[in-house]
């Protein structure tokens, strides 16, 4: 038996899928960030060794033929390599852009386009493996329109302007804070994780018809579109990122937006198996079409309304 690995590892978590060739998954793991530029070259290797470690369990590492691994931020494949090493991984290891496997994990497309809202926002086209061109991606300050961190910038700029709305309400619980001076304040100290993290406040108050969150929702979408639109890339569409591959408001807008134009977008919901497939593919006796069908099948999509 013949394994590959695939890894996606981000600012906030590292996960890995020991795969078949196949098509298989026998094994999942996790662990701590693996972006080299924010957690620092060594122990971004570290966290994706142990989350490596985990999903291989009981096999033996001496079988795996190939490792891909998705990273966020610039990496390349010797700050990993001598880690994985280290476990008794010894075949190629290749790194890619997360963006990459967020886009293989959606589609089996040689190209195509991945639009990805998390706690950031960034629109890439894909072709063979590599990102030919990308939209937005520019951090808080200067874009990731649509995103997390944007959805919460401006609940708490609607909660300034009319103190006495439901919405600020919320988030003057949310912020510990009792005043709209006192949010000022609290903003200006520019607690990120937390303003990001209102992005689901956000989204729960737009599905219960608060106008003004409906509104940030709106606007959300229209960003995110307009990003999508900004790379004229031909091919499947492939939606990833905590606000675009899961249940909210946001990923209704997008997906009615692009189904009025005909188009029918996928979805990222594994990152890390779309790293096993591309890991994967010149090992399998199977059609790419199918190894990616195998690695990455999931229920219907439910119907958006």
């Amino acid at each position: 038996m013949k394994l590959v690995v695939g890894v996606d590892a981000g600012g906030t978590a590292s996960t890995a899928v020991v795969a078949t060739t196949g098509g298989r998954i026998v094994g999942r793991g996790r662990s701590g960030p693996g972006n080299p530029l924010t957690a620092g070259a060594g122990n971004a290797a570290a966290a994706v060794a142990a989350a490596v470690r985990e999903a291989l369990g009981e096999h033996s590492p001496a079988l795996v033929g190939a490792a891909t691994l998705g990273i966020a931020g610039p990496a390349t494949a010797t700050q990993f390599a001598p880690a994985l090493a280290a476990l008794g991984v010894t075949g190629p290891v290749t790194v890619v852009g997360d963006v990459v496997t967020a886009f293989a994990a959606g589609s089996p497309a040689e190209a195509g386009a991945v639009l990805i809202a998390g706690t950031g926002a960034i629109a890439a086209a894909v072709r063979a493996d590599a990102v030919v061109r990308t939209a937005d991606g520019l951090g808080w300050l200067l874009g990731d329109e649509g995103s997390g961190r944007w959805l919460g910038l401006q609940a708490v700029r609607v909660a300034v302007r009319d103190w006495t709305s439901p919405l600020a309400g919320q988030i003057a619980a949310r912020a510990g804070v009792a005043t709209a001076d006192d949010m000022v304040y609290w903003a200006q100290a520019l607690p990120w994780e937390q303003i990001g993290a209102l992005a689901p406040l956000v989204c729960a108050a737009a599905r219960a018809g608060d106008p003004h969150a409906a509104a940030i929702v709106d606007e959300a979408v229209t960003h995110l579109v307009r990003t999508l639109d900004e790379l004229g890339a031909a091919g499947p569409v492939v939606l990833g990122g905590g606000l675009l591959a899961c249940d909210t408001p946001v990923r209704d807008g997008v997906v009615a937006t692009l189904r009025s134009r005909g188009e029918h977008p996928s979805t990222s919901r594994d990152p890390a198996a779309g790293a096993a497939w591309l890991a994967a593919r010149s090992l399998s006796p199977l059609p790419p079409a199918a190894l990616h069908e195998r690695l990455l099948r999931r229920p219907p999509a439910k119907k958006v309304v």
